[in-house]
């Protein structure tokens, strides 16, 4: 990686170390005792990655990195507070870095529980509430019964709108897309954090306004390890 990539190089890094991981071919770069030595005077990540505490879901192990090379921020659901935003920012406007990912996955805890909560007026006890309460708003315009058509129509609408932001056909249109809620609703949450960092973040928005960062939403599939495109902010060759 040069010492300041652009945020497509950055991209491009990642999911090729995400492709190591999922043929179980990972090179575990940025590891050595050397590299260690080097670090401890300076660091220059070239991705922040944000993204939920699961245990399943280690940057650095799923994208194949090592020792300074992704700042990382994780909370429990990826949710956002004022710390969470001040960390990023110190990430791309402090140690230069041109990326930033935001990282769901499937079967989110956090999602479900909002989902219920929603669904039944369930709240979970403690401060496990609060990040029950920092989920809703993302998916609280969203259906939340299992109905195929009106989820199906949901994600339909998703690929057709991501095939028009690319230029291209919708995938799979005019086919029913057989895709449970809850998924649905995990990439909304996705969708969601990353539109809320730019506008809670002025300084995120002039990074991503001046083409020095990108924030792109990824989801992570808990079975095969692969990362899928969500959303995406900024100068990136998709």
């Amino acid at each position: 990686m040069p010492n300041r990539p652009t945020p497509a190089q950055a991209w491009s890094a990642l999911i090729e170390g995400n492709a190591r991981f999922v043929r179980g071919e990972m090179e575990h770069p940025s590891q050595g005792v050397d590299h260690r030595a080097e670090l401890s005077t300076e660091q220059n990540p070239f991705a922040v990655v944000f993204g939920c505490s699961d245990s399943r879901v280690a940057a650095e192990i799923i994208f194949d990195q090592g020792l300074g090379d992704l700042f990382v921020v994780r909370t429990a659901g990826h949710v956002v507070d004022t710390t969470v935003i001040g960390s990023i920012e110190y990430g791309v406007n402090i140690l230069n870095a041109p990326l930033v990912i935001v990282l769901g996955h499937d079967s989110c805890g956090a999602v479900g529980a909002a989902a219920e909560a929603l669904t039944t007026g369930r709240m979970p006890a403690g401060f496990v509430r609060a990040i029950v309460d920092r989920v809703i708003p993302s998916i609280v315009h969203l259906p939340r019964q299992a109905g195929a058509d009106s989820a199906d129509s949901a994600d339909r609408a998703d690929n057709a709108d991501s095939a028009d932001s690319a230029g291209g056909d919708p995938v799979d249109a005019g086919r029913p897309m057989l895709v449970p809620t809850a998924e649905i609703l995990g990439r909304e949450h996705v969708r969601h954090t990353v539109r809320m960092l730019q506008s809670y973040s002025a300084g995120l928005s002039d990074a991503v306004a001046q083409g020095r960062c990108a924030i792109v939403g990824l989801e992570y599939t808990l079975a095969d390890g692969r990362v899928r495109l969500v959303e995406s902010s900024g100068p990136l060759a998709l």
